[in-house]
């Protein structure tokens, strides 16, 4: 298997099993840091999947410093770590730690899919200085979606409950997770395998294609109180665009989220379309927010060692640029 996760980088704090890594940057260019917020379903590995593909090289080699928050593998003992836990004792604190450990007085905050849900709900009740925040295809309106349409269906009817079997195993297993994006990407999923075939010729794209491989078999599980906050409090009662989202107490609203604000879509995204994504714009009322739409899908993004146009055109005069 080819090497991965190769731009340097060293621990700069840990909680259970997540880790704040810091990447420095090449040559520092701007004073506002890049904290990066993945999915918790899927390691971030492919942010940094091999030199010349990787958007953390990317983001360092322009000259910003940037700090990963890897949540690592839950297992039976994390059953309990909620949402609300994530975002205050991980993501909340791993914030202050960067902001302390790079002497920043503000921060720019990147969430993808998942991770960019909790980005948003964190940044609706934060106290730290978030300069930014930038969205990469974050489901944020779950009252659109169509996937486990009955199973959905059934639960706000109550007529179906999954407590008792998550109670029992704690987490949402690995496999769980893998097989039921699966159901939800299929017949899509098996074209990576046809573009193999066609360029198997070609060393670079076989050994870029068994990295980004390994990353989408590279599943973690999913904390059980985490799974069932995303279940009744995102997919069922819809509360963080109708309201009612509570962490420990702070109500999550996003028209409190004053930051400049990037929103970015995939149109051929099938995991989380538009319209999952979209709605978050009509409930911000920062004065400075951007909706990007991408040709690609949820996951299919090259770098090739420069940031794209998207982020290049966006971020850095909104970074503090070092005169």
């Amino acid at each position: 298997m080819p090497e991965m996760g190769l731009t340097p980088k060293i621990p700069v704090w840990k909680k259970n099993k997540s880790t704040l890594w810091h990447y420095p940057s090449v040559q520092k260019k701007y004073d506002v840091p890049v904290f990066l917020i993945y999915s918790l379903i899927n390691t971030p590995m492919i942010l940094d999947l091999s030199p010349g593909n990787s958007l953390i090289e990317s983001f360092v080699n322009e000259g910003f410093d940037v700090y990963l928050l890897d949540f690592g593998s839950p297992g039976f003992e994390d059953g309990e770590i909620s949402i609300e836990d994530y975002i205050v004792d991980y993501i909340q604190n791993g914030v202050k730690r960067a902001l302390r450990h790079s002497g920043a007085s503000e921060i720019t905050v990147m969430g993808f899919c998942l991770g960019g849900t909790i980005a948003a709900i964190y940044a609706a009740i934060a106290d730290e200085p978030i300069k930014n925040l930038i969205l990469s295809v974050t489901p944020i309106d779950f009252s659109t979606s169509q996937f486990f349409d009955q199973w959905q269906e059934a639960m706000k009817k109550g007529t179906a409950n999954f407590d008792e079997t998550i109670d029992i195993y704690q987490t949402i297993p690995a496999s769980a997770v893998k097989y039921g994006i699966r159901l939800i990407t299929s017949p899509v999923y098996f074209t990576p395998y046809l573009s193999l075939l066609n360029q198997a010729d070609d060393e670079k794209y076989v050994q870029n294609w068994r990295r980004f491989n390994a990353w989408t078999n590279g599943h973690v599980p999913l904390s059980g109180a985490a799974a069932k906050q995303i279940t009744k409090d995102l997919l069922i009662k819809n509360r963080l665009v109708n309201g009612g989202f509570k962490v420990r107490g702070k109500k999550a609203k996003l028209a409190k989220i004053d930051a400049n604000v990037l929103v970015i879509a995939s149109k051929y995204d099938r995991l989380v379309p538009q319209e999952m994504i979209y709605p978050v714009m009509d409930h911000l009322t920062c004065n400075d927010k951007t909706y990007k739409v991408l040709k690609s899908g949820h996951a299919s993004k090259q770098y090739e060692g420069s940031l794209p146009s998207y982020l290049k055109d966006w971020l850095p005069k909104r970074s503090s640029p070092i005169q």
